[in-house]
C-alpha cells in the first residue's frame, strides 16, 4: 500500500474529537477506500489539559497551529477552530503557501476569504475542501461540484441552520414563544450563549454564500446576501401560519439573473418563510439541515440530513481526506477562481411572489382602513386579512395579511407608507412565501 496521508489538526472540541475517533475506528475501511492509510501526526488547541475524551498521546502537540502547516511531516492540515480572521486564517494561509492541503469546516473563513484561499491553493497545485463547511454530514457541496456538475443549476435554497430550525419546530409543536425555546435550545446544547449568528441567520448567509458561488459560478460575495433571522417571530406567528396551511421555516436561497443591461446578477437572501405544507422542507424538523438545488437536466435535487455534530461534521471532513488522499484535487468553487463571474446583487424589487405580513397595531377604530389603505395605494392585492386577540402588550392586537403574487417593490411601498403611522405598535413583519 502507498505511503500513508499525514495530517495535522488545527482545533480539539467536539468535530476535531470526532475526527479522531473517525480515523481511529475506521481506519482499515478509511485505508481501503483511499488507497493508503491516513493517519494523524500532529494536534493544535488552546487548552492543552482538557479533557476530550480521546486518547492524544500518539500525536505531537503543537502549541502555535499556525506552525502545523510548516512540518515536514505533515501533507494536510485540518482547520477546526472557527472564526473568519485571526488564527484560523493565519493557519489556513501558511499551510495552503507551504505546498500542504487544507482541510476545513469554516464557513466564516471560506466565505470571507475563500476566494483568496482558492486563488493560493490553485497556484500551489494543492487542494482546498471544505465540504464540512456547509450542512454538517450532508454532502451537497460534492453533490452541486461533481454529481450535478452537467447542470445549470436554475435555484439552489434550503434549511442551512440546525438552530433555528430545532427553535421553529419546538414553536410548532408547544405554541411557545420565542425567547422560551431559545433558552431552552442553549440549555440542551443546540445553541451558543451568544445565539446571534445562529438566529439573525448569519451563520446561514455565510453557508449559502457558499453554495451559490458553487452553483452559479459567481464569485462568492457574502456581504450580498440579505439576511433577517428568526427572533422577531411569535407563537402567534407560528400559529397563523399553521391555520393557513403554511409552516415557518429559515430559508437560503439563491438565483441567477439578468439586469436590464443584459449583465449577469445574483440574488441572494436568508429569511423565514412561509413554506407550503406540501413542500419536502415542510417536514424537516428540529436540527436537520436540507438543500435544494434545482438543475436544468437533473431537475429537483434534495440533500437532507444532520447538519452538526461530532459523527456527520467529522465524517464530512474524512470524506475530503480520502478525496486528498486519492489524489483528487480539483478547483475548490468547480471551476479556476480566475473563471468565476462577478455577479453583483440582483434588485429584488422585480420579484414577484407572495408574502404575510404581520402588523402589532393599537386597538382602536380606523386602524384596518389605514393599512388597507396604504396595501391599496402601493398596489398590493390582498387575498386574506386576519385580526385575532390580543397580543401580550394591553391594547395592542395582531393583524395579519396575506398577499396575492405581485412584485415585491409594491410590499416594500405599502411599508414606506405605513411608515411612521401612529397606529403600528411595532415594525411590521415581511415573511414571503416559499414557491414550487
Amino acid at each position: 500500500m502507498a505511503e500513508p496521508l499525514r495530517i495535522a489538526l488545527a482545533g480539539l472540541g467536539t468535530v476535531g474529537a470526532g475526527v479522531i475517533r473517525l480515523i481511529e475506528t475506521n481506519a482499515e475501511l478509511i485505508a481501503r477506500r483511499a488507497g493508503r492509510p491516513i493517519t494523524i501526526t500532529a494536534i493544535s488547541a488552546r487548552d492543552r489539559t482538557k479533557k476530550r475524551g480521546v486518547d492524544l498521546t500518539p500525536y505531537a502537540w503543537e502549541d502555535d497551529m499556525v506552525v502545523m502547516g510548516e512540518r515536514g511531516d505533515v501533507d494536510v492540515v485540518v482547520e477546526l477552530v472557527g472564526g473568519s480572521d485571526g488564527p484560523a486564517l493565519a493557519c489556513a494561509r501558511t499551510t495552503i503557501e507551504a505546498g500542504k492541503a487544507l482541510v476545513t469546516a469554516n464557513k466564516a473563513m471560506i466565505a470571507h476569504h475563500g476566494l483568496e484561499l482558492a486563488a493560493k491553493a490553485e497556484a500551489a497545485k494543492v487542494a482546498l475542501k471544505f465540504e464540512a463547511a456547509v450542512a454538517g454530514g450532508i454532502p451537497v457541496i460534492k453533490g452541486l461540484r461533481e454529481g450535478g456538475a452537467a447542470n445549470a443549476f436554475e435555484r439552489v435554497y434550503g434549511i442551512l441552520n440546525g438552530t433555528c430550525n430545532f427553535i421553529l419546530s419546538q414553536m410548532e409543536d408547544t405554541g411557545r414563544d420565542f425567547a422560551d425555546v431559545l433558552a431552552e435550545a442553549q440549555a440542551r446544547g443546540y445553541a451558543e450563549a451568544d445565539p446571534t449568528f445562529d438566529v439573525e441567520g448569519i451563520d446561514a448567509a455565510h453557508k449559502l454564500s457558499i453554495l451559490a458561488a458553487i452553483a452559479f459560478g459567481a464569485k462568492i460575495d457574502f456581504n450580498s446576501v440579505d439576511t433577517a433571522g428568526i427572533s422577531r417571530l411569535r407563537a402567534a406567528d407560528i400559529a397563523q401560519a399553521d391555520s393557513l396551511g403554511y409552516v415557518i421555516r429559515l430559508i437560503g436561497m439563491a438565483e441567477p439573473g439578468i439586469a436590464a443591461d443584459g449583465s449577469p446578477r445574483l440574488f441572494q437572501r436568508v429569511q423565514p418563510h412561509l413554506v407550503p405544507f406540501d413542500h419536502p422542507l415542510a417536514h424537516v424538523d428540529g436540527a436537520t439541515n436540507a438543500v435544494v438545488a434545482e438543475g436544468n437536466f437533473s431537475g429537483r435535487l434534495l440533500f437532507q440530513g444532520a447538519g452538526a455534530g461530532d459523527g456527520p461534521t467529522a465524517s464530512a471532513v474524512v470524506a475530503d481526506l480520502i478525496d486528498i488522499a486519492r489524489g483528487e484535487i480539483g478547483a475548490p468553487f468547480s471551476v479556476p477562481v480566475a473563471e468565476l463571474e462577478e455577479m453583483p446583487a440582483a434588485d429584488t424589487g422585480h420579484r414577484t411572489g407572495r408574502a404575510y405580513i404581520r402588523f402589532i397595531v393599537a386597538d382602536r377604530p380606523g386602524v384596518l382602513a389605514e393599512i388597507t389603505a396604504a396595501m391599496r395605494d402601493a398596489g398590493v392585492s390582498i387575498e386574506s386579512l386576519i385580526q385575532k386577540g390580543r397580543s401580550e402588550a394591553e391594547g395592542e392586537v395582531m393583524v395579519s395579511m396575506v398577499t396575492h403574487e405581485g412584485p415585491e417593490s409594491a410590499v416594500s411601498e405599502a411599508l414606506r407608507l405605513l411608515d411612521g403611522a401612529p397606529s403600528l405598535a411595532r415594525p411590521p413583519l415581511v415573511l414571503h412565501i416559499l414557491g414550487d
